[in-house]
């Protein structure tokens, strides 16, 4: 199993999104014990995505195969913080590699669009399961991929590396799927691993924010808490969401799950392996 993660240097400033962050490669026999490689595989650089990727780095690795064997990362671009205690800007960014340890950075997928700069992170490229492996899939002659955390969007692509979203009449980004009232997904619907395609839908692992205790959150879940949901869209309609669980499959529960920087506890899922 190579697993991408992210990991922080420790020059931040205590705060969330104070530090820079860098993708690492590792590796491991059974999926449990793991080890890390000593240099980190994607990162800011001297290269012509510095401006995006400086000083906030390089964040949220989501990892899909294309048919030809090439790997295709989605991830977060983020360009820091500033010493006021504010966020600069964020977007998401793509880049191939044959081998999981060079990569070539293409910047934002939607180059070309209105929204190759927008604040929104997060991508998860359709697959489906192909002799034990994931690999992304066309439907309709097109790949999909779901994006987002404020709501979910999506895109198609003729290539695994342009992509084009999906807007409504208003020329807007399509919203697929949105927060719920009342549920562990009431903050923030972030897609996750690689949708799946199966005969009986699209599975999405998506990660919930809960909202506030009694009032627009899952009274179960502490505020703020990240837990990880299930939503199933259309096998031949990517954009109907047909429903999706209303209690967690995963959620904060470890002592170490509640600490560090997320102290309302986060289970968050970006990787998805077939055993």
């Amino acid at each position: 199993i190579h697993l991408l993660y992210r990991a922080e240097d420790d020059r931040g400033a205590n705060k969330i999104g104070s530090y820079t962050s860098r993708i690492g490669l590792a590796v491991s026999g059974d999926g449990l014990k793991f080890t890390t490689e000593p240099r980190p595989v994607l990162f800011p650089a001297e290269d012509n995505q510095k401006e995006f990727e400086w000083s906030g780095g390089c964040e949220d690795p989501r990892l899909a195969e294309g048919p030809d064997g090439t790997y295709i990362v989605t991830y977060t671009q983020y360009s820091g913080f500033e010493p006021v205690g504010r966020f600069r800007a964020w977007r998401i960014g793509l880049a191939t590699s044959r081998d999981l340890r060079t990569w070539t950075k293409h910047g934002s997928p939607f180059e070309g669009t209105p929204f190759s700069e927008t604040q929104i992170k997060s991508a998860s490229i359709l697959s489906r399961l192909v002799n034990g492996r994931l690999v992304a899939t066309r439907i309709n002659g097109r790949y999909w991929m779901y994006f987002g955390e404020l709501a979910v969007n999506l895109a198609h692509s003729d290539d695994l590396v342009h992509w084009t979203p999906l807007t409504g009449s208003d020329g807007k980004l399509l919203e697929v799927m949105l927060t719920r009232r009342g549920f562990f997904d009431a903050s923030l619907v972030e897609v996750g691993p690689p949708a799946v395609w199966t005969d009986q839908g699209i599975v999405l692992i998506y990660n919930g924010k809960n909202g506030r205790k009694g009032i627009d959150g899952d009274p179960a879940i502490e505020d703020g808490a990240y837990s990880c949901g299930q939503a199933l869209f259309d096998a031949k309609d990517p954009a109907r969401l047909v429903t999706r669980l209303d209690q967690p499959f995963f959620r904060p529960e470890l002592t170490w799950e509640k600490t560090g920087q997320y102290t309302a506890g986060t289970t968050f899922a970006e990787g998805l392996v077939h055993f």
